[in-house]
């Protein structure tokens, strides 16, 4: 992994107004965030492609694609079959962001590889790319209450308690993926893993492409 730069960032999340802005959907708000970070609208030119919305930028002198399936959470494995096939990559350059029911509301965890912790959505991928070995980036929803649906739950929107914590933890995300893509995910685990909503993000600011 170590030397490998993402050419492929995925966030995952389900298409359509009524999941905008719900706990499931927080990797499609990390890409937003990203690609607005580089001054890039979200809403403009992307294209359909591989099953999803594809944007493409020029980062750090290369070309840097971002895709937001449009197939549901649990079937996202078929858009990263079809992006790694048509961009020709392996998957240690796909990152993938998604939101984890392990990690308290306030953290994010990048990890080079490994399972799918029950995610729905990287169990997909790890299925369709035969490889748990692909990066990816956890932002913290928290657990349900006991006796509370987890799927009511991962489709629920933020409390309001809870949104100027995510605000912040959606930012502090689309830094380390810019930091990932400029310097590797290993330097990036070093400098993000520890962050949470009560501290600062790491001294040394992220560049912007």
């Amino acid at each position: 992994m170590e030397g490998v730069l993402p050419a492929l960032i995925v966030g995952l999340g389900n298409p359509g107004p009524e999941y905008e802005e719900t706990r499931h959907n927080a990797g499609f708000m990390v890409v937003d965030a990203f690609l607005a970070q580089l001054a890039r609208s979200t809403s403009g030119p992307g294209v359909t492609r591989f099953a999803g919305r594809l944007y493409a930028v020029q980062f750090a002198g290369r070309r840097l694609n971002l895709l937001k399936p449009q197939t549901f959470v649990n079937e996202s494995g078929r858009a990263l079959a079809a992006a790694r096939r048509g961009l020709g990559l392996v998957p240690a350059e796909i990152l993938v962001v998604c939101d984890c029911m392990d990690l308290p509301v306030g953290r994010i965890r990048i990890r080079p590889g490994g399972g799918s912790g029950g995610h729905r959505g990287l169990e997909s991928i790890i299925a369709a790319l035969g490889t748990d070995r692909f990066p990816r980036l956890r932002v913290g929803i928290g657990r349900p209450r006991p006796g509370s649906e987890v799927v009511d739950y991962v489709l629920s929107r933020w409390a309001p308690a809870e949104r100027s914590v995510i605000d912040r933890v959606v930012q502090a995300a689309a830094e380390a993926l810019t930091v990932a893509c400029r310097r590797g995910v290993e330097f990036a685990m070093n400098r993000f893993n520890g962050w949470n909503r009560t501290r600062e993000a790491p001294e040394e600011k992220a560049e912007k492409a």
